[in-house]
């Protein structure tokens, strides 16, 4: 081992690439890790291949950042609370075509990619959907050649760590850089000063126009890290650039000397504090400060560097919005709009109306929810504390908008105070999607049925006033993560058959269609799923104390845990078959293994209760001798992109079944779909669009419609006579009540119980027999292998659609007008 004849120094003719990859593993195992072949763990090995494919990115990661600069290319900064990026080394290998030459590098030394793969700690900056299609994202705009660029938060300890204890989720921290990241460069002068609290001083210029001062603030220093995002098969590699908190003042000696230790350090842990966990707990009013403290944090620094980006290039605002287009990615990210009018206005020394214009034709806001907790407002007494400049400038767009609003639309006061940015009342508040409307250009929903409830029914008199700032883009997935890096057994028979176009050009997988008819082809689909089957419960067997039959059907839901999307209705599910057991232990059915995974937010008590009620039901399923091998149920705790892609290659059905007009889209259901499994699901989100593609004759749809959802409610919904007039249901929630499932700690269910029999929000009981009659056929479909073969494969052939390639075009077409950018490597 060791460099010869000082090639480290790089030249167009010895450039990282003439090493080979072998002779850079060994360099970093040897100089960096100070390890030898016999010292090596398998950790090691991970750190050291990890940093050699990190070389072979960096010269296209430099190349591609000064393309952009060079060309003053249109750029898309992509603002995200959330970032679930999962694993990068299997995803760079894929990306970079590297996958076999390492695989047979590590196998020379001994060792197993796979296994050296599973020592990689996930990327804890996100919980759900937000976060990984924030990376599914990244992925396409890097594979598409877009001059992008992601914005986030590096949290030190992610969302948590869940563990089950006693059927109960507890919260752990979750340290995942503690032994550090090799994909992360820290840009050690890359770091900017954030401000809190403090007053507002309103003067003069020397040209007689008000000025504001913001004084007398808390500051706090925001430290850059990049990540490389490289596209697939490109010479593009984007960056995501997420920023750690760090204390202005690291320690303070005078305290320290006269014996105040804890003060010595509190500056430095109040400051730090903030990147430390995601969405901390906001029932309490610490967290709510914190919480704003985090995106205000954020966005601060992160316009500081999009500006200094900008001034690279030009010396004037003239061209800003023509060469920045920046998405926020929810809510979260909204004080954006206030900030940077603080910017232009208090430190640039613009006006209102020319600030204004910049700001709008700048922002884009994609909304994600139509749950009306979600959608996030501030009160204006802690918006006031932590940052009084901003609530001065929200005021102000406010007066200014509710005067166009009495001019051009209306003056019922009424449908002002709807449109209003400022929630009145004993405790005021900020409302964050409403600033977000006025402050951008554009406003998208994310599935075609979740637009229209946009429009119509969350904010109907915006759409009015502004009908042109209304967009649809229904989310996607990248191919490139969610088969060809996480089912390498269907997506290797797929390309055998097809070729490889598919994995750019996800239209192309329509190809399956002319092997339906293929024999031998579906036979070799299913031993596909079995296989993955067989991965699956390798690991669901270490885990847990039961014992899977693999020949049993894989019914899996696993995602966030929330009431709207119906785990309890599952749950109902599950009971029901385990009473048709009971009553008939030699009944002939169709044998199940039900899974549920995702984590409940540390606050949401209903929903960690919920994780509870299924494990407590398992408990009691898979200890019955009556039950055999006919259900199986298992919560697989700690739900991860990571376990995600164990679990969605071996999965025969896919449970989205939240109620309708709840669901935004759900990117679940498209990962499921492109790995084989058959959807069961409500009309809700892009469900829709996926049933338009595979057919109707292909998915199992069941319950009430979003239309009938708020009829019904309208009508005086009454859950007590849906249990009254069903005597399977009534049973199943008697014994949830009679503490059968849970004998030692009797009425911890009550609340459940209560909820569903005098409110049931989300319709369990109204859908209950339509959901159960279609679990029926979906059994009676199973039993008939071939059929089911057939129409798995159509689900694949038809779900071309779903690619977030489609999605990051149509972004870059309708809102962003960004054009791609040729990076070539001289």
């Amino acid at each position: 081992m060791g460099l010869k004849n000082d090639s480290v120094f790089f030249t167009d003719k010895h450039d990282v690439s003439s090493f080979s990859l072998s002779n850079q593993f060994a360099e970093h195992l040897e100089f960096i890790l100070v390890k030898d072949k016999f010292t090596a763990t398998d950790d090691d090995a991970y750190y050291s291949l990890s940093l050699s494919v990190r070389d072979r990115l960096v010269r296209k990661w430099l190349r591609t950042q000064q393309k952009y600069k060079e060309e003053d290319v249109k750029r898309v900064y992509y603002l995200s609370m959330e970032f679930l990026m999962g694993r990068l080394l299997g995803n760079a290998l894929i990306n970079m075509n590297y996958y076999d030459e390492c695989y047979n590098i590590l196998k020379n030394d001994g060792y197993s990619l796979e296994d050296i793969r599973d020592q990689e700690k996930d990327m804890a900056l996100g919980n759900g959907g937000l976060g990984r299609l924030a990376a599914c994202y990244l992925d396409s705009m890097a594979t598409l050649e877009l001059p992008a660029f992601g914005y986030g938060i590096r949290y030190h300890y992610g969302i948590f760590e869940q563990e089950i204890e006693n059927g109960y989720q507890v919260e752990k921290a979750d340290n995942w850089v503690r032994f550090g990241n090799p994909w992360e460069i820290l840009r050690r002068k890359l770091v900017y000063r954030v401000k809190f609290y403090g007053r507002v001083v309103m003067g003069k210029d020397p040209f007689g126009r008000l000025k504001f001062d913001w004084i007398d603030t808390e500051d706090v220093l925001a430290v850059g890290y990049d990540v490389p995002v490289p596209g697939y098969r490109t010479n593009t590699v984007n960056n995501l650039r997420l920023w750690e908190a760090r204390a202005t003042e690291e320690f303070n000696f005078r305290d320290f000397n006269i014996g105040n230790y804890v003060a010595a350090v509190e500056n430095k842990n109040n400051s730090e504090n903030i990147s430390k966990v995601l969405y901390p707990n906001d029932t309490i009013t610490e967290g709510k400060y914190l919480r704003l403290r985090q995106q205000y944090f954020f966005v601060s620094a992160t316009l500081q560097d999009i500006i200094r980006k900008y001034k690279i290039n030009h010396t004037r605002y003239d061209q800003f919005a023509e060469k920045t287009a920046i998405q926020l990615n929810d809510t979260h990210p909204v004080i954006a709009i206030p900030e940077l009018m603080r910017i232009l206005i208090d430190e640039e020394g613009m006006g209102w109306e020319d600030a204004w214009k910049i700001t709008t034709a700048t922002f884009s806001y994609t909304n994600h929810t139509v749950v009306p907790e979600a959608l996030e407002e501030w009160s204006v007494t802690i918006v006031n504390q932590l940052l009084p400049r901003h609530l001065q400038i929200i005021y102000e767009i406010n007066r200014r908008f509710l005067d166009y609003v009495r001019e051009h639309y209306t003056t019922d006061e009424k449908i002002i105070q709807e449109l209003s940015i400022i929630r009145e009342g004993s405790d005021k508040k900020v409302k964050m999607s409403n600033l977000a409307i006025v402050g951008s250009n554009s406003i998208n929903g994310v599935a075609r049925l979740h637009t229209e409830i946009l429009k119509s029914r969350i904010f109907p008199h915006f759409y009015k006033l502004f009908p042109e700032k209304f967009k649809n883009v229904t989310n996607g997935i990248t191919p490139r993560r969610w088969l060809k890096t996480a089912n390498p057994l269907l997506s290797g028979l797929i390309t055998d058959k097809i070729g490889k176009s598919w994995v750019k050009e996800l239209d192309h997988i329509r190809k399956l269609e002319k092997l339906i008819d293929d024999t031998e082809f579906r036979e070799n689909w299913r031993t596909s799923k079995w296989l993955n089957k067989k991965l699956l419960i390798e690991y669901i067997e270490k885990e847990h104390p039961i014992k899977v039959n693999p020949e049993s059907m894989f019914d899996v839901q696993v995602k966030r845990l929330h009431e709207y999307k119906r785990q309890l209705l599952n749950v109902l599910h599950v009971i029901t078959l385990y009473n048709r057991i009971k009553d008939n232990p030699k009944i002939d059915m169709v044998p199940r293994t039900i899974l549920f995974g995702g984590k409940a937010a540390p606050a949401y008590t209903t929903a960690k209760l919920i994780i509870k009620l299924i494990n407590c039901v398992a408990d009691v399923v898979n200890n019955d001798s009556d039950v055999g091998d006919k259900l199986k149920v298992a919560f697989l705790k700690n739900y991860s992109v990571t376990l995600a892609e164990k679990i969605i290659p071996a999965s025969d059905l896919s449970e989205q079944i939240s109620t309708a007009g709840f669901e935004a889209s759900g990117t679940g259901n498209m990962k499921f779909a492109l790995n084989g499994a058959l959807t069961i699901g409500t009309m809700d989100g892009a469900n829709i669009e996926i049933r338009e593609e595979v057919g109707d004759e292909n998915i199992f749809i069941f319950g009430l419609t979003a239309d009938e959802v708020i009829k019904l409610k309208q009508n005086g919904y009454n859950p007590r006579e849906y249990y009254e007039n069903n005597s399977g249901l009534k049973r199943v929630i008697d014994m949830i009540s009679s503490n059968y499932f849970n004998k030692h700690e009797p009425g911890i269910f009550d609340s459940i119980i209560d909820s569903l029999l005098n409110v049931d929000y989300y319709c369990i009981f109204a859908d209950y027999e339509s959901y159960i009659k279609t679990q029926e056929k979906v059994s009676a479909l199973y039993l008939d292998q071939e059929t089911w073969s057939k129409k798995s494969i159509i689900n694949v052939a038809r779900i071309g659609k779903f690619s977030s390639d489609r999605s990051v075009k149509e972004y870059a077409e309708n809102i962003w007008h960004v054009k791609p950018v040729k990076v070539d490597i001289t």
